[in-house]
């Protein structure tokens, strides 16, 4: 009896170490199967703009004629070598937040055959990717809603030119800075913008030769720069940067020649430090 306990026991304690070495391990027979057939290609829909595809075999093509949709299709001159139920391979997607597999198998039958599949969440799998910390949708959830707020205060603005920009807000979600910038044209000129530039630099320049520029990209916008008649207002988001009391974040917008007008906000460190947090 005690022999029968003892080996029961070794068989469990296998089976344990079993499972634990296969916890979160995705075969491709456990993966949804989507057949494809020369008659129509098929679209992946992403809820989120898809930042990598792959599909594991020669005799299918892909691409992305647009940033949420994978289109993939079956190669003309692979058809006459395949047989229905063929295998042929393994569909990846991958967005911001999560990826997502398929298994590819052929079918002739048109009625098998689907021309659209939209992504859901239970053939989603959570990703967690460095540098990324909120999707476009949840940014552009936040970007409305801080719009939605209104003006209810004044960080930082600057005049020239009868041109001014307000800095109303600044947020932080997780590494991403949000600020809530307006511009207004107070001359019956439209205002056509060239760029939107976000500049750390120097609060005290005495030399030329000596200034110290570091450049910053947005990481998104709510909307892109377009030429207004009175009033722009958006939404800018910048990764967490920080930089000394001596310097200063520069936000230049320029208008495009033959005029020329320029107006330029400059941003304490101290205002980032007290941004609200959303």
């Amino acid at each position: 009896m005690k022999k029968t306990l003892l080996l029961l026991g070794i068989l469990l304690g296998a089976v344990r170490m079993i499972f634990a070495q296969n916890a979160g391990n995705v075969t491709a027979s456990s993966l949804p199967v989507v057949t494809i057939g020369s008659q129509a290609d098929i679209h992946f829909l992403s809820p989120e703009p898809i930042r990598y595809a792959d599909i594991s075999t020669h005799v299918v093509a892909g691409d992305l004629p647009v940033k949420n949709v994978l289109r993939v299709k079956l190669l003309p001159d692979s058809v006459k070598h395949l047989t229905p139920g063929a295998g042929l391979g393994v569909v990846t997607i991958t967005g911001e937040s999560f990826i997502a597999q398929y298994r590819l198998v052929y079918s002739d039958d048109p009625a098998a055959m689907v021309s659209e599949i939209e992504l859901q969440p239970g053939a989603c799998r959570p990703l967690d990717v460095s540098g990324v910390t909120l999707t476009e949708n949840q940014l552009k959830s936040l970007a409305l809603r801080v719009l939605d707020e209104g003006k209810s205060s004044d960080i930082r603005h600057a005049e020239a030119y009868q041109l001014k920009v307000t800095l109303n807000h600044i947020y932080t979600a997780g590494d991403d800075i949000l600020l809530d910038l307006e511009f207004q044209n107070k001359t019956q000129l439209p205002y056509d913008p060239d760029e939107l530039r976000f500049k750390i630099e120097d609060k005290k320049i005495t030399k030329a030769t000596n200034v110290q520029s570091v450049e910053l990209q947005p990481a998104w916008q709510l909307y892109p720069l377009a030429p207004f008649k009175r009033r722009f207002h958006n939404i800018y988001v910048l990764k967490k940067a920080t930089f000394p009391d001596n310097k200063v974040l520069n936000i230049e917008l320029s208008e495009k020649q033959v005029s020329g007008r320029t107006v330029t906000l400059k941003v304490k460190y101290g205002d980032i430090l007290h941004a609200d947090t959303l």
